[in-house]
């Protein structure tokens, strides 16, 4: 496996771009900003590529690096609200009555807010365990933090889900369930 060092550049945007972008977009919440960040992510992937020494896996290595960007935006704009239109936008579609796709449509706009009102380090964890799918140990490399840090932090931001949820339901006189 003889590839220059361009073609290994090419490789690795090919293979883990999308999965960047889509990461950053579920951080960030704006896909202009996903977009540039990504791009951002992987001109510091190139330059630290000769740096690159194999320890962890590539991926794991490049979504730290989208970590670090996420989080210099993050503190560019600590002020602002920039988690505009959130992966909710892009689920399809179900068949239903208009009352059930309302109500349906109201709870994921409560749950993206409950989201979106967690410390950034319990959204990264249910951003790369609940909607990325990582691993606890994946998760753990990519956020440089033991594997129990993650389950506590993850256990702890879904406690804080519950309980706004169940604040903001408590008024109604209803019950919310996280899950569907």
């Amino acid at each position: 496996m003889n590839e220059t060092y361009e073609e290994r550049i090419a490789n690795l945007v090919d293979t883990y771009y999308q999965d960047v972008f889509y990461f950053l977009y579920h951080f960030i919440g704006n896909r202009s900003d996903a977009e540039d960040i990504t791009q951002e992510v992987f001109i510091r992937v190139l330059q630290a590529l000769p740096r690159y020494d194999g320890r962890v896996r590539m991926k794991t290595w490049i979504f730290s690096i989208a970590k670090h960007a996420a989080i210099d935006l993050y503190r560019r704009r600590k002020f602002q609200r920039f988690f505009a239109d959130w992966w909710f936008s892009e689920l399809p579609a179900k068949d239903g009555l208009p009352e059930e796709l309302f109500a349906e449509k109201e709870r994921d706009q409560e749950l993206k807010q409950a989201i979106l009102a967690l410390p950034p380090k319990y959204r990264l964890a249910i951003i790369l365990r609940s909607i990325k799918g990582c691993s606890i140990k994946e998760t753990a490399e990519i956020l440089g933090i033991s594997e129990s840090k993650v389950k506590v932090d993850y256990h702890r931001a879904i406690k804080l889900i519950q309980k706004q949820l169940n604040v903001r339901t408590a008024g109604e006189g209803g019950k919310h369930v996280l899950g569907r």
